[in-house]
């Protein structure tokens, strides 16, 4: 039939139609844009989640690591894909820790949870529990978030394919933790203590939360993230691990 002599209500349920078509095939995600032009609900289908895997510029693979140090070295950050796993709003993510100190006591323990979606590659993060520590011990659990509670939903952190101007909402939990970012470049060229890394990715970050803040941080392909303000990748790999990481003051 000719669209053009379709009734409208038919013309609205057909394209409804395609579009739930489109999300539950899993051969593309569907990304909704706010009225402030960034991408922020995501729909994926529910048989192409995996807690594990890796696109290009992020590796969700139990056993990595990734270290990075200021220049005095006073100042540490590690990234660990544990071995263990969390259901968070319905879908079986992975535990990513991240463990801050300065001058070897905890400033900020982590951990971050991820899910991956299989046809598209995408890394989308769906929370975190968060503990901040003063004197040695925990004062807050501020930031801490998850999808599916009090109006939280899991945002994009890291898509399959980059495309430079793109703008994602990475976390999207109103008035707690509202991190977005836009792709600058894909072929940025940073040199870190771990090595020189060409074809890198660079993304601006902004949250609403704080309007006057604003971040950069370069992302390799093969290694993930390389620089993080002041920090700069030391060393990455992977390593073995027979359980999930014990971190001081966290769930086990």
């Amino acid at each position: 039939m000719n669209l053009r002599h379709r009734p409208f209500a038919a013309l609205v349920l057909a394209s409804i139609a395609a579009l739930l078509s489109a999300c539950t095939t899993g051969q593309k995600n569907v990304y909704d844009t706010t009225w402030d032009g960034w991408q922020s609900h995501f729909i994926v289908d529910a048989n192409s989640w995996t807690s594990r895997g890796s696109n290009d510029y992020f590796i969700l693979e139990p056993g990595y690591t990734l270290e990075y140090a200021d220049k005095s070295g006073n100042a540490r950050l590690t990234i660990t894909v544990t071995q263990e796993t969390r259901v968070i709003d319905g879908v079986e993510t992975r535990v990513v820790v991240e463990s801050e100190t300065v001058d070897g006591k905890p400033k900020e323990i982590s951990r971050n949870f991820f899910a991956m979606c299989k046809s598209t590659k995408d890394i989308f993060y769906f929370g975190e529990e968060v503990d901040i520590y003063k004197d040695g011990a925990i004062s807050s659990h501020e930031g801490g978030w998850k999808s599916g509670e009090q109006g939280a939903t899991f945002g994009l952190f890291m898509p399959g394919k980059i495309d430079v101007g793109a703008r994602f909402y990475q976390e999207h939990a109103p008035g707690v933790a509202m991190d977005r970012y836009v792709i600058r470049s894909k072929d940025k060229t940073l040199d870190t203590p771990a090595g020189h890394f060409d074809r890198c990715v660079q993304m601006e970050e902004t949250t609403p939360l704080e309007p006057n803040t604003k971040e950069f941080k370069l992302h390799a392909p093969g290694v993930g993230l390389l620089q993080d303000g002041d920090l700069l990748l030391v060393k990455q790999g992977k390593t073995a691990q027979n359980s999930a990481i014990a971190v001081p003051g966290t769930k086990g």
